[in-house]
């Protein structure tokens, strides 16, 4: 089976999932507002326990040295779903989508936390780090605003 590892964030991050009720947060004091947006959220159950993430986001991506670099699955204890430690993001994407926007990127193998009920899904974009509208996932309904979760049966 394959893990996932809990990963403490900074300041920042605890700030962005302390309303785990709200669709869109406001960025921390002090952090720069980013402009790339979650749009849709599908999270899927796979039958060994971990789960699969497919996250859309859209961003205006310009090439190298501006666009998405990576989203997060974030606990509401602040802490990211990561497959390794040394990874920044739940998923890291290495190239801009310039002419593929909005776009779906997949995580697989993800571990949740027993007994978590929210998670929140937001973006991150080289220029102006984390912000726009963020997804919270409420794993005890099938669907929300912005996000599906398909359960094992």
């Amino acid at each position: 089976m394959v893990g996932v590892l809990l990963c403490g964030c900074e300041a920042a991050a605890d700030s962005a999932v302390a309303d785990m009720g709200s669709a869109v947060s406001a960025p921390a004091a002090g952090e720069a507002s980013g402009d790339v947006d979650v749009t849709n959220v599908f999270a899927r159950e796979e039958r060994d326990g971990t789960w699969t993430f497919h996250v859309t986001v859209e961003h205006s991506d310009v090439g190298m040295d501006d666009f998405v670099d990576g989203w997060n699955v974030v606990t509401a204890g602040g802490e990211i779903l990561k497959m390794e430690s040394t990874n920044r993001f739940t998923k890291t994407l290495r190239m801009p989508h310039v002419n593929e926007q909005p776009f779906t990127r997949t995580q697989k193998g993800l571990l949740i936390p027993k007994g978590t009920k929210k998670l929140r899904v937001r973006a991150h974009d080289k220029v102006h780090g984390f912000g726009g509208e963020e997804v919270v996932v409420d794993l005890s309904k099938r669907f929300g605003d912005n996000f599906t979760v398909r359960r094992q049966l």
